[in-house]
This record gives structure tokens, sequence and C-alpha cells, in this order.
């Protein structure tokens, strides 16, 4: 018989992704949606989350939850309220998972929660961070602190969970790379900032097969870092676009007063970088990427 996955966020990059993955593979897919609309193939039950509000025959019917759900952290401006969405979009909904499962007679097996490698800090220089480093202190780490102690409200009902520390994902059709990849092609592409900043990246496809893995060996548990082998810096990824475009780069850096400037306090995300290891997949679990190699990986998505 099918096993059935429920996927938050399932209309977002990621789970758009997961989804064919996981329906190739023979699963049932069911979302927890705002929205009424029908998906073909998809079994959609609504939630809101500010108003508390969850369809426990999504809980019920689920032998395993994906958990994506969240605002967009690059989305727009951090006012106030945005901040305070960013922050309540992910804790409050997850609150709200813990409850129906903790309410309702379920089957689930597995809780596997999104997290970020913003737990580490939005600039952490050329240090080597593995899961066990210790987090950040600005706006990002606090989230992403928050957002996993709300994860262990799952864990704490005897559920299997695993929080997935998500770095840059690198897409054809969405996220950072189509930024990058777009003045590039117009013949304006540059670094930003000093270029030095490591980017800790991965492709979406291993993303979307990480999560499929960690719901299907038992032995996946607890925090990791969902990024390539190989973090870069945002030079070397600027000009392997250029390289695998044909494309010359002939401007000087973008200065960092710029780009904070057009973003605000939300220029940390381009002006930092981290330089996180996947220690825990590459130590204690089987996974095999598909795209190790960031050329790999850019010839994939800007060839394709």
């Amino acid at each position: 018989m099918k096993q059935t996955i429920l996927i938050t966020g399932g209309t977002g990059l990621i789970g758009r992704r997961l989804t064919e993955l996981l329906q190739q593979q023979g699963y049932q897919i069911s979302y927890l949606s705002r929205s009424t609309k029908s998906i073909p193939g998809v079994n959609v039950y609504q939630w809101d989350v500010k108003k508390g509000h969850l369809d426990p025959q999504a809980i019920m019917t689920a032998d395993h939850i994906i958990h994506l759900a969240g605002a967009g952290v690059a989305d727009e401006r951090w006012t106030d309220d945005r901040k305070e969405e960013i922050l309540n979009s992910r804790t409050q909904s997850t609150a709200l998972l813990a409850q129906a499962l903790a309410k309702n007679p379920h089957k689930v097996k597995s809780f596997i929660g999104s997290s970020a490698i913003g737990y580490y800090g939005s600039d952490t220089g050329d240090r080597p961070l593995n899961e066990t480093s210790s987090g950040g202190s600005d706006f990002l780490a606090q989230v992403t602190r928050a957002w996993e102690r709300s994860e262990d409200q799952v864990a704490a009902l005897g559920i299997r969970t695993v929080k997935l520390r998500i770095g840059v994902v690198l897409a054809q059709d969405g996220g950072a790379l189509p930024k990058l990849a777009q003045p590039i092609r117009l013949g304006a592409g540059a670094p930003l900032a000093s270029g030095q900043q490591y980017i800790s990246w991965i492709h979406l496809d291993d993303l979307c097969r990480l999560f499929i893995q960690a719901v299907e060996d038992e032995s996946w548990q607890g925090v990791y870092n969902a990024v390539a082998p190989g973090p870069v810096t945002n030079e070397t990824l600027t000009r392997d676009i250029a390289k695998v475009l044909r494309r010359p780069l002939i401007l000087p850096n973008i200065p960092a007063f710029a780009i904070k400037l057009m973003f605000g306090e939300m220029a940390t995300t381009v002006t930092g970088g981290n330089y996180v290891l996947n220690k825990r997949i590459t130590d204690e679990t089987s996974f095999q990427y598909q795209y190790a190699d960031l050329n790999r990986a850019l010839e994939n998505l800007l060839k394709s």
C-alpha cells in the first residue's frame, strides 16, 4: 500500500520538485494549504496558522510529514512586521502541527522539518562549521533557533524528528541562481561585496533527495547540514556561472554599501557568508550526491 506524505509549503520551490520526485517513487502526496485550489494528483487539506485551524484529516491520513512552510526570507524588505511574519510563520505553524499530532489519532512515523544554515549567523567568515558548532546571534540566527525549538515539540511526542539546515539552493526556476545569472547573461555580472564570502550551496534535486532519504532511513535523527560538500566564494560562483554561460565578467565588484542601500538589513544575506560542512551526512549516512561538483550543478541548471 502506498505511504502518504503530508507536505506543508508544497507549492514553493522545494515543495514542487519534491512532490514530483516522491510521486515518481509511488508515494501518495497531500498538502496543507491556505488555498482551496485543487492540485492534480495531490490531496489538499486546509489550514490557517494565524487562526490556529488545521483539518485533522491531514494528520490522520499521513505516514510522514515534511514541513517546509515559512514566509520567504528574501521576498520582501525586513520591516518590523515582516520580521515578525518570518518568525511566526515558522514557529506557529510547527506548534500547530505538534498540537494536531498530540490531539488526534495518527500513524505518523517521521517528521522532517526544514531549518537553515542561518542558524550559525549571517557572516562567519571562513571558519568551518558543522552540526555541533554554536549558533549566531543576529536576526536569522534567532529565527532559526526558535524554529528548531518549535520542532522539538514534535520530537517530544515520540515521533522521529529530523531537521535539515538548508544552504543556498541552486535551482533553475527560483531561488538565488536566476538572480545571479540574469545580469551575467546581460553582460553586467559582477561579484557581490568583497566576493570572498563563502556560499554553502546545494542543487535542488540533491536537497529533495535528502528529504526523501530522511523519510526512508529510520537511522536519521536530529540536525543535518543540507549543503553540498564544497562551499565556494561568491566570486568563484559568479565566475563559474559566467564560464557556463560563456559570458565575460568586466565590471568591478558591487560594493557592500550599495547592496545595503538597496536591501537594508536583509543585505547581510548577500554580503555575509558561511563555510558550512555536511559532516553528519558524510560521516553517518549512505547518501550520495548527484551534484557534489559546482560546475556539474551549474551545467545541469543553466544549460537544461
